[in-house]
């Protein structure tokens, strides 16, 4: 048995353990570990690496002196004990990302804004010239999470899949692939490390028939999901997306779903952030899950329109996150080509309705895939305006007022102001990301004379909470 000594505090600490290669590893043999601190005990299930390997894998959230015991089937692997010390967390550590009313926060109470984008496969073609490329694109972006899959599309062909066996034709369900996994785990660290939370989706409606991922039976995505999340739980910047699109998958039930996600719950002892992405007909209404269900920790919308964030978050007190408003894009889908003034007019629209707004990017002729496939680089003019924007949202503190204006161009605009208080105000050009002080000190009211033209946003900042 090896195992870490030291480790952070939301680090990630790992039992390595030698077992049997006989039968079927991943379903004949259990493996946990109780991890204990003072008088509380936490069991993180483990995972079978593949020859003759196994794995515990745990995120210790206190400082201080921690132990463990295993527990198994298989007696040699059965009652391993032994001891670490966790430290404090190193620089730009925070911890996992928690909801706050309808808000988010890190661990350590740090707040956090989610500005997400999207790059469904950027791990699956095992790519690493592309794949360094993605992680420098982000780190260079306003951008803090990622959605990205587990499972691939039907029509590719990437040199390795979740499930052993001859892709697509010959997988064996009931047993895991490690050499995809240890890959896969690979890129969420490297998000990790770059400040990326890795929203993680587990199941999609895209596999076409090719390898039967849209109805491999409760027994197989039950399976599924425990691996996944024996393997990925420990690192603090990972959320679980149930699915993406669910309500496109015509072998699942909202039944099926719920069982889904209450098998996450189960089996993820850090309770990550969890939701379920919608599809149908976002573009004339949003047919949303029920996400006052109590598994459920924000809303996860698929929705053209951001005006409704204010009727999403008084039905239901949760962070509403609309992950896809549409992209920027010149591709011949809908969803996929709107102009960056459109996409920004979204994201202004949400965000000053109190909802997070999430990016994609679509732009044919750049590179062989567009972004949101396979990472690489962004070539839209949004990602700048989204900096600028994440910048203002930042800046916010209580007191401070923001009115976005849209696509309307008025001559003037009069706002009523909180009684008692007194306000300086500014004039936001959201797409020539300029900032204007108004002349004056204001109380009650204050009208400002525009410069007719859309996109304008006014803040309104109470005096002495600079």
């Amino acid at each position: 048995m090896t195992f870490s000594t030291t480790v952070e505090r939301w680090g990630v600490h790992e039992i390595e353990l030698a077992g049997p290669t006989g039968g079927n590893p991943f379903a004949d043999v259990r493996l946990s570990a109780r991890y204990q601190y003072r008088n509380r005990v936490v069991e993180a299930e483990g995972f079978y690496d593949g020859d003759g390997v196994y794995r515990v894998r745990f995120m210790p959230d206190a400082v201080g002196p921690w132990r463990f015991t295993t527990v198994s089937n298989v007696e040699e692997m059965d009652g391993c004990s032994g001891g670490f010390d966790v430290g404090p967390p190193a620089p730009g550590n925070h911890g996992p990302v928690r909801a706050a009313g309808t808000g988010f926060e890190y661990a350590d109470g740090t707040p956090y804004l989610p500005f997400g984008t999207t790059a469904y496969h950027w791990t699956h073609d095992m790519d690493e010239e592309r794949e360094r490329r993605t992680l420098r694109t982000l780190k260079s972006s306003p951008f803090n999470k990622l959605r990205m899959c587990v499972l691939p599309t039907g029509p590719m062909a990437p040199p390795e899949v979740p499930f052993a066996g001859k892709d697509p034709d010959g997988l064996d369900l009931t047993r895991f692939n490690p050499v995809f996994f240890r890959h896969l785990e690979a890129g969420v660290r490297d998000l990790r490390d770059i400040g990326v939370e890795a929203d993680v989706i587990l199941f999609h409606p895209y596999d076409g028939g090719v390898r039967g991922f849209q109805d491999m039976g409760r027994e197989v995505d039950h399976a599924f999901v425990r691996y996944v999340v024996a393997r990925l739980a420990a690192y603090r910047n990972v959320w679980w997306s149930a699915a993406n699109e669910y309500d496109f998958n015509r072998s699942k039930t909202v039944a099926d779903w719920d069982d889904i996600l209450r098998t996450i719950v189960r089996h993820d002892p850090y309770e990550h952030l969890r939701s379920i992405h919608n599809g149908t007909r976002m573009f004339e209404v949003a047919s949303l899950y029920d996400f006052g269900k109590p598994w459920i920790t924000h809303q996860s919308i698929q929705h053209w329109d951001a005006t409704p964030t204010d009727a999403w978050l008084a039905a239901c007190p949760k962070p509403v996150v609309i992950d896809e408003i549409s992209y920027e894009g010149n591709i011949g889908k809908r969803w996929g080509n709107v102009t960056a003034q459109e996409l920004m007019d979204r994201f202004w629209e949400g965000m000053s309705r109190g909802g997070y707004v999430g990016h994609g990017e679509s732009l044919a002729g750049f590179q062989e895939r567009a972004w949101i496939g396979n990472g690489g680089g962004l070539y839209g003019e949004s990602p700048d305006r989204i900096a600028f924007l994440r910048t203002i949202m930042e800046q916010r503190r209580d007191g401070t007022l923001l009115r976005y204006l849209g696509r309307r161009q008025p001559a003037q605009v009069t706002v009523d102001l909180p009684a008692g208080d007194a306000y300086e105000v500014e004039l936001i050009d959201t797409w020539d990301m300029t900032i204007t002080p108004i002349d004056g000190v204001h109380r009650e009211r204050v009208r400002v004379g525009l410069p007719r033209r859309p996109y304008l946003a006014l803040r309104m900042t109470r005096v002495g909470d600079r």
